[in-house]
């Protein structure tokens, strides 16, 4: 890999080096590396653009790298990658993608990743997106997850995207059986004329299985967001979803948390802020010795850590 190939990987999946375990690198559209393990294989599909990762029951620490990397100017791509993990195993799996963009030409990756997680398995699962370069092509991701948690299983999904991406759709689809648990956790900013769309749906169907979705977001500059939250609660259940928004300079952020309960013993809860930086915040750091600048910046990177 050059150096800005490089500079991408480290950037969506903390990598230096080649990392141990299994994972699986595509750089530009074209396999760049891969290794398995005796608990996880990865198979190419052969009727899409795409991998199957599979883990076997019982596998414990163990973790899965994806990452995927652009450069090329006007590369455009459409990726299905399907997990499918055993019952009772434990993994971290770290996905995200990174676009360097010097040309004039729109480069974008598509990804749609879909996740069946057996009984009373345990997954973490990392994203990351990030874009750089000084071309006029924008930078352009629109991740699709898909979440089957069976009974007892648990997934946290922890994505962000700070900076360099132009556009991106971000849909979330997630049915919960019974006992089930899932996280969300998502961090997120714009800056100049970016757009961003956060469409989260979560079915809570099983009994007793129980959802948690958080956004915090800032928009800067002419920057648009939009957030969209559903939990519906079709068992005896547990529901949460948040939204806190940064507001800055001319963005606009909308934030639509909705929540249907169609059981009694349903139990939901919805909320949603956004304003901007309160100005005993800025003075009082600005009194330690910091600019106005800098004191926005500690502030806005406390939100999103």
């Amino acid at each position: 890999m050059d150096k800005i190939e490089k500079t991408l990987l480290e950037a969506v999946a903390d990598l230096h080096n080649v990392p141990e375990g299994a994972y699986n690198i595509r750089a530009n559209g074209e396999l760049s590396g891969r290794a398995t393990t005796a608990n996880i294989d990865i198979v190419t599909k052969t009727d899409k653009s795409g991998i199957d990762i599979r883990i076997k029951p019982g596998t414990k620490n163990e973790s899965v790298h994806i990452p995927v990397i652009i450069s090329q100017s006007g590369l455009t791509e459409l990726v299905y990658n399907d997990f499918f993990i055993g019952d009772d195993a434990d993994v971290t799996i770290v996905a995200g993608c990174g676009i360097h963009n010097s040309g004039d030409d729109e480069s974008r990756h598509d990804g749609v990743h879909s996740f069946f997680v057996g009984k009373n398995a345990r997954v973490r699962y990392v994203e990351k997106h990030y874009g750089d370069g000084d071309g006029n092509g924008k930078r352009v991701m629109n991740p699709h997850t898909v979440i089957v948690l069976e009974e007892g299983a648990s997934m946290e999904l922890e994505t962000t995207q700070i900076k360099g991406v132009d556009s991106t759709s971000r849909v979330t689809n997630a049915t919960l059986a019974d006992g089930a648990s899932l996280v969300i956790r998502e961090k997120l900013m714009t800056h100049g004329d970016q757009f961003a769309e956060t469409d989260f749906t979560v079915d809570l169907n099983g009994e007793d299985c129980s959802a948690n979705v958080i956004s915090r977001s800032v928009a800067k500059d002419r920057s648009k967001q939009r957030f969209l939250s559903r939990i519906n609660g079709n068992n005896r259940c547990a529901g949460h979803t948040e939204c806190d928004a940064i507001l800055m300079d001319d963005a606009s952020v909308c934030a639509i948390p909705e929540i249907t309960a169609n059981h009694l013993e349903a139990s939901l809860i919805h909320e949603a802020a956004i304003g901007k930086i309160a100005g005993e915040q800025l003075t009082k750091l600005m009194t330690l010795g910091l600019t106005e600048q800098e004191a926005e910046e500690q502030i806005v990177n406390g939100f999103l850590k």
